[in-house]
């Protein structure tokens, strides 16, 4: 097994890996195994200047696991260009409901499992905004007391692309409320126990609210939790520069990216690696 130098980055989340260059990623076949046991104990692996070519950066993601190749914007499959101008990437206005917290994959068309971890690499920057943060919904739960984890057990959560629009989108056009509620939306529970054993709170901007709670206390419970998980002593974020890699495991993290100007320059380079298990 290939030993990674693994630096921490915070008391809670993220590490960075010291010394793996691209050619390695994609040749060395120790390296995918070392990568997802680091990223199972971290939740977010940064790689700083790595400089890795689209081409590269999907065949090191295939070695991780099945990846997505639906339509990116990209000439690459496998690459999604993630930028805000639209002649880069026509469904722009959408990615500004990244700028809060969340976890890819709630609201899938079909029945497709949740990611199982996103990477992004850096091609250009944001002048100002942009960084990427990333916070524990693993550790989260870990810190909840006994009578709360008992009392959130049997709690379930709906979660739809429409809550995760409107905090960005305050006056919504009809097109827009159409297209929203074309797609559909998912019962979740509130805690998710997956096979390894580990618990997880589902948390994040596509929770509509709690299934058979007054929506006032259960979008105040949703509020609270997310707001213990993302207090600042338990985020990382992540100050972007060109040719940086980012790895984080979707299932347990969940991320934002701070609010930039529309016609900024910054241009990520995203791969998907598919999941492997539902929210149960």
């Amino acid at each position: 097994m290939t030993t990674l130098t693994v630096e921490k980055l915070n008391h809670e989340i993220g590490a960075e890996i010291i010394g793996l260059d691209a050619d390695r990623m994609t040749s060395d076949e120790a390296v995918p195994g070392a990568v997802l046991e680091a990223l199972e104990a971290n939740g977010v692996l940064v790689f700083r200047g790595l400089y890795l070519e689209p081409e590269a950066q999907v065949a090191f993601c295939r070695t991780l696991g099945e990846i997505d190749t639906s339509a990116g914007h990209h000439p690459v499959d496998g690459i999604y260009r993630v930028s805000l101008d639209t002649s880069k990437n026509s469904s722009a206005s959408y990615l500004r409901g990244t700028f809060d917290w969340h976890i890819d994959g709630c609201t899938p068309k079909d029945d497709t499992y949740p990611q199982m971890a996103t990477v992004l690499s850096a091609k250009a920057v944001a002048v100002r905004g942009g960084e990427t943060e990333f916070a524990s919904t693993y550790r989260a739960y870990d810190r909840l007391g006994a009578d709360e984890k008992k009392r959130l057990a049997a709690l379930r959560v709906l979660h739809s692309l429409e809550a995760s629009q409107r905090p960005v989108t305050a006056d919504p056009t009809p097109q827009q409320l159409e297209y929203w509620r074309r797609w559909p939306t998912r019962e979740h529970p509130l805690v998710w126990t997956h096979k390894s054993g580990r618990r997880s709170l589902v948390l994040g901007t596509s929770t509509d609210h709690v299934v058979g709670m007054d929506r006032a206390q259960g979008r105040a419970l949703l509020d609270d939790l997310l707001a213990r998980c993302t207090a600042p002593e338990y985020v990382y974020r992540h100050e972007w520069s060109v040719g940086d890699t980012v790895i984080w495991d979707n299932r347990g993290v969940i991320h934002r990216a701070a609010p930039y100007p529309e016609d900024s320059p910054r241009e990520m380079l995203r791969t998907t690696v598919l999941g492997d298990e539902p929210i149960q």
